[in-house]
């Protein structure tokens, strides 16, 4: 039985994806430090903050929601890293490790979001 947002298993592959965002992102040109290396970690950072925020609330439907929000996000990464990719930020194997990453979240995202659904 799941206690807390960190027995989640989507919030524990989102905060790998974290984790791997910064250490990728480190590397970015300096003008990029309130540009896109910003933007693509407050992203990534929102994926697993918005389970943990929906966990927390009190409804079901507000918990729907916050996942709602954190696909939302997960989005946005994923387009964000295409835009790092188009730059030369990221080379092509760091590009696919990323976004195996990020389809392994959604994949897991979406499944809580369906068990949520069926509450």
């Amino acid at each position: 039985m799941v206690m807390s947002y960190r027995d989640l298993v989507a919030w524990n592959k989102a905060m790998e994806l974290v984790t791997e965002i910064y250490r990728v992102t480190h590397n970015f040109p300096k003008e990029e430090l309130f540009g896109l290396m910003s933007q693509l970690r407050r992203a990534a950072v929102s994926i697993p903050s918005n389970i943990a925020e929906g966990k927390g609330r009190l409804s079901t439907g507000e918990f729907r929601q916050f996942l709602g929000n954190a696909r939302g996000s997960l989005a946005e990464v994923e387009t964000e890293i295409l835009i790092a990719q188009n730059l030369s930020y990221l080379d092509e194997a760091e590009t696919n490790r990323l976004l195996t990453k990020v389809e392994e979240v959604g994949k897991v995202l979406n499944g809580l979001i369906s068990a949520v659904k069926n509450q």
